[in-house]
């Protein structure tokens, strides 16, 4: 929510409908994502998962608050939303490894591919209905109060963390040589010698650099083409999120998610984008949004997912911080030049960048497919890999 409050902040009320400026906001805040990525990952795998998400909290929390703060007594500059957009960027970076390992700690073994599948599932369907209630609550409260609104909202999330009956947690003795004491090196190194997770991890690039910049395609797409207000927005926003529940549910569900599957959710994902920008009018672009976000759920969630199954437990925050980098941290490439072909070519011609992002992907996919037939699964149980 406080996402999509701060680039239509930008967009409406602090430049004269920038998407460029907003692409650059978008670079800074996922900028650290590839900055940090060094650090995020061993900083997962080194310490306690459970203290590193609180203090994680507590600080996208307090940066919350100063936004909302500065944009209700209405001193908010366009500096000021790059600054804390990067800061929030940084805390971010170290979030996210830390709660997406975290998952394995918090339930028994048995159900760990479905905890898997129902965390990525919420992550990513937080990210498709917080830009839909946003999108509703800004032309009834406004930008200032949803900031607010977000840091009063982390209070429950960090009591939570901190009641969690430590003792209960499923921590494995870990299996890490004299050597390895979390270097990010170790999972580079671990990374190359698995083609099937380095499959992935291109995926997600093209995918999450150039496809998954919705703020600026929908949002460009409701100012400059549909000539509609927020609350617009915010119906094409909920439209995606229909989709994309059932992308979610559909995803978690499947208690091992294939190669074959991803890519052609990729193929999907391509293919709905290519549509949305041929689309005539507001109401069937919203209608391709319930297609487009089914595939964006189905993919970024099994993607997640056969990554967490198929890593080592004490390589998963590295690789997984390796995963959100490049599903983050490409923003910086991807979020301006969505920005500049929409200013200088209309929004409908920025859609193709999206469209190029999903089939490159699929292809992607389907060579290793067609090299390799099956891609290797971890038991995160035990040490042998089994054919998936």
């Amino acid at each position: 929510m406080q996402i999509t409050a701060q680039d239509w902040l930008v967009l409406t009320e602090l430049t004269d409908k920038s998407a460029h400026v907003m692409g650059v906001v978008m670079a800074l805040q996922f900028f650290p994502q590839i900055l940090l990525v060094p650090f995020t990952g061993s900083v997962a795998d080194k310490f306690d998962r459970r203290k590193v998400i609180i203090c994680t909290q507590i600080g996208m929390a307090f940066l919350a608050l100063v936004l909302g703060v500065i944009t209700l007594l209405g001193i908010v500059t366009l500096w000021h939303v790059y600054i804390l957009a990067f800061l929030l960027g940084c805390v971010s970076a170290f979030d996210a490894p830390a709660r997406q390992s975290f998952v394995s700690e918090m339930v028994p073994d048995e159900l760990l591919s479905n905890a898997v599948a129902l965390n990525s599932t919420t992550f990513n369907a937080a990210r498709m209905l917080g830009p839909a209630a946003a999108g509703v609550l800004i032309s009834i409260i406004g930008s200032g109060w949803i900031f607010m609104l977000n840091a009063l909202l982390f209070s429950p999330l960090i009591f939570t963390l901190t009641r969690i009956r430590v003792a209960e947690l499923n921590r494995r003795p870990s299996k890490r040589s004299a050597d390895d004491s979390g270097r990010f090196v170790d999972g580079l190194k671990y990374l190359s010698k698995r083609p099937d997770l380095k499959t992935l991890i291109w995926m997600m690039f093209f995918i999450g650099t150039f496809g998954l910049n919705f703020t600026i395609y929908i949002s460009s797409m409701v100012v400059n083409v549909f000539q509609i207000g927020s609350r617009g927005y915010g119906i094409l926003t909920s439209m995606m999120a229909v989709g994309s529940l059932t992308g979610a549910l559909y995803a978690a569900n499947k208690s091992s998610p294939s190669m074959r599957l991803i890519s052609v959710a990729s193929f999907c994902f391509g293919i709905s984008w290519l549509l949305a920008a041929l689309s005539p009018n507001y109401w069937i672009f919203g209608f391709v949004m319930v297609f487009a976000g089914l595939f964006t759920q189905t993919f970024t969630t099994s993607v997640q997912s056969l990554i967490q199954l198929s890593t080592e437990p004490e390589m998963r925050g590295r690789v997984l911080s390796v995963l959100m980098a490049v599903a983050m941290g490409g923003t910086p490439i991807g979020a301006p030049l969505t920005g500049w072909v929409s200013d200088t070519f209309g929004s409908r011609y920025s859609l193709g960048i999206a469209v190029a992002s999903g089939l490159i992907a699929s292809a992607i996919g389907f060579r290793y497919l067609c090299v390799h037939g099956r891609i290797k699964k971890f038991h995160v149980l035990k040490v042998t890999h089994t054919e998936n």
